[in-house]
Order: structure tokens, then C-alpha cells, then sequence
């Protein structure tokens, strides 16, 4: 579960050392240590401590999905029938296999989950939805809407 971790508790330095590499996750130890006003020993132990804590969950590149051809992006309502714990750990469980949906949240609100699903276009979408979302343990509806345009993604 990715929020059951417990807060870690950060002081300036491990707030600027986060920022930093958030900025920048490809710079070296020694140009951490220099941004952040630390040696390098010190900001490799500190940076060592917010990885094994969790803070930071690792680096990767962020690829553009549009110069891969999969700029298609729908968000997906789904309702379930059944929302006891076992149920939703099944649908958990069920969703996280399916590589199309790059993010799962379950809401507070009049539908249980929103998916954000990326796909090369609406005719893939259509296939992902009846194939595979709709064949979800315990869905019962979905909803959906697709995004015209993307003005601000966690990579912008």
C-alpha cells in the first residue's frame, strides 16, 4: 500500500536535499553536497537514511508517453458492488495488473475509485474498458472522461 508508511520526520537540510533531487535526480552526490551546503559524506548518509525511510522510493526517467504514441488519456468513474475490505482488496489486487491504468485512487465520493488510464487512442480505450476495467472483481459501473489536453502532470 503505497500510504502505509508512517511520517518521517525531516529537518531543513533533508527538506532541501529532497527538493534538490526532485529538480534534478540525475545529479551526482558530490553536486547534492554543494547545492545543499553539505560535504559529500554527510549528504550521502542523509540521502542513504530518506531512501531506507521511504521519503524517496527511487529515481527513473520520465519519459513523454506522446512520443511513444500513447497520448490517448481517459479518467475512469468505477463503482463497485461490493466495497467491504475484501472486496476492495480483490479489486486492489485486480487493477494493479493492468498496465493501461497508470493511477488508482479510491475516493470519498459518489463512485469508489478513479483510474487514469493511458492508451495510443479511443479505439484501444474501448477494448481496455470492456476487456478488461469492466471485468474488474465486483465493478458495477464505470464512467467516463477523456482529457482533451494535459496542462500540468507530476513531470511538468
Amino acid at each position: 500500500m503505497v500510504n502505509s508508511q508512517k511520517q518521517v520526520n525531516l529537518d531543513e537540510l533533508d527538506r532541501k536535499i529532497i527538493a534538490a533531487l526532485r529538480a534534478n535526480g540525475r545529479m551526482s552526490v558530490t553536486e547534492l553536497a554543494q547545492v545543499v551546503g553539505l560535504s559529500k559524506t554527510p549528504c550521502q548518509v542523509r540521502m542513504r537514511r530518506l531512501i531506507d525511510s521511504g521519503v524517496i522510493r527511487g529515481f527513473r526517467a520520465v519519459v513523454d508517453p506522446a512520443t511513444l504514441g500513447f497520448d490517448h488519456v481517459a479518467f475512469t468513474e468505477v463503482k463497485l458492488s461490493d466495497t467491504r475490505e475484501q472486496a476492495l482488496k480483490e479489486f486492489n489486487a485486480a487493477v494493479r495488473r493492468i498496465p493501461e491504468v497508470e493511477e488508482c485512487h479510491m475516493l470519498a465520493s459518489h463512485f469508489d475509485y478513479l483510474l487514469k488510464v493511458r492508451t495510443t487512442d479511443i479505439r484501444r480505450y474501448r477494448e481496455v474498458l470492456g476487456e478488461k476495467l469492466s471485468n474488474l472483481p465486483h465493478v458495477s459501473s464505470t464512467s467516463t472522461y477523456v482529457a482533451m489536453e494535459t496542462v500540468k502532470d507530476a513531470s511538468s
